[in-house]
């Protein structure tokens, strides 16, 4: 892992695309608590972002902690870099730092294919047999139940049987917030749509050229 304080060149990514207004730390549930206005603004800058990032950079942001991951992993469901799909779904499968997971999930939801699914059900594969571990199982769930109403698929359904691993995992120590796993399919999908209206600004911007 490269750290930014003794990183010349991650130092200067983090300063340009992981900190101004506090990016790093809005690209979590609390976007959906922006006023509409205070959102335009903050979906128009990250659309900008996304467009003027490269995919060296990004790469280099995704070997930082956990403020730089989670920023990649939003520049990259914004641009829709599905060419990232591997790298994301081997850092979602790794767990290796805490609070860059749902943003894993995020992009591979706005990537929207069955291989992101596969990725998606074997994070839940290795981590609802782990109840003692509250990491990223529901926005993993969240995700898979998004990409399975935007597939037309039921991948999700294995995991939500009657004493199945969703079950298990919630019924295990710590408690969990909360148990419905489409509460959490409902919060992947609204911070989709904040991606892809970020994505909307990113195109509009491409257009203007």
């Amino acid at each position: 892992m490269r750290h930014a304080h003794e990183d010349p060149e991650l130092l200067a990514l983090v300063h340009r695309y992981v900190t101004p207004d506090r990016r790093y730390l809005k690209l979590s549930g609390s976007l959906l608590r922006l006023t509409k206005p205070e959102r335009a603004q903050f979906t128009r800058r990250l659309g900008e972002a996304a467009d003027e990032i490269t995919p060296h950079e990004l790469g280099i942001l995704l070997e930082g902690g956990w403020r730089e991951r989670r920023t990649a992993a939003w520049l990259i469901a914004v641009a829709r870099r599905a060419e990232f799909r591997e790298r994301l779904g081997e850092l979602l499968l790794a767990s290796e730092v805490c609070c860059a997971g749902q943003a894993y999930c995020v992009a591979l939801a706005t990537f929207g294919t069955e291989a992101d699914s596969d990725f998606l059900a074997a994070y839940l594969d290795r981590y609802l047999l782990r109840p003692d571990l509250y990491y990223d199982q529901a926005p993993a769930l969240g995700a898979l139940l998004h990409l399975d109403t935007k597939l037309g698929a039921d991948h999700a359904a294995r995991f939500l049987t009657p004493a199945g691993l969703w079950q298990q995992w919630i019924d295990g120590p710590p408690s969990k917030q909360h148990h419905d796993p489409h509460y959490y399919g409902g919060i992947i999908d609204q911070l989709c749509v904040i991606a892809d209206e970020s994505s909307s600004h990113r195109k509009a911007r491409d257009q203007e050229r």
